[in-house]
């Protein structure tokens, strides 16, 4: 299995950051068409992306303006990264008035890396913009 890590550096709040990851309705300003999210040790992590592909997971570990964990994987049939399989870390680096996201995802099969590479850059790209 493979990491994929990436790191930007936004210009606003961990707490704005935070909330981006955690609200439903704010989730989907920058990810997904649809989110049903509870943001606690053991909560559903559900996200549907570009309208089509539904994401599956829970919540591992969750630190107001810090730190977001959770599983993650495809809920379709035969996909090679199954719900829950793999684990998405966010953290949250405070530098002056802007803040350094550093997402880790862990456990991808290494032929997936360069797919979710592109679309974890894209949507980062996203969440920059939108905070």
């Amino acid at each position: 299995m493979a990491d994929l890590v990436r790191e930007i550096v936004v210009e606003a709040s961990p707490t704005t950051i935070f909330e981006l990851l955690t609200d439903p309705v704010k989730h989907l300003e920058w990810l997904g068409t649809e989110a049903d999210l509870d943001p606690v040790p053991g909560g559903i992590y559900r996200v549907l992306v570009g309208g089509v592909h539904p994401s599956v997971g829970e919540f591992i570990e969750v630190v107001p303006d810090r730190r977001v964990v959770f599983t993650f994987g495809w809920d379709e049939p035969g996909h090679p990264i199954p719900s829950g399989s793999t684990t998405v870390e966010f953290t949250l680096t405070p530098e002056g008035d802007k803040t350094r996201v550093r997402l880790v995802h862990s456990g991808l099969p290494p032929d997936a890396v360069s797919d979710h590479t592109g679309g974890w850059d894209h949507y980062l790209g996203r969440l920059d913009t939108v905070a």
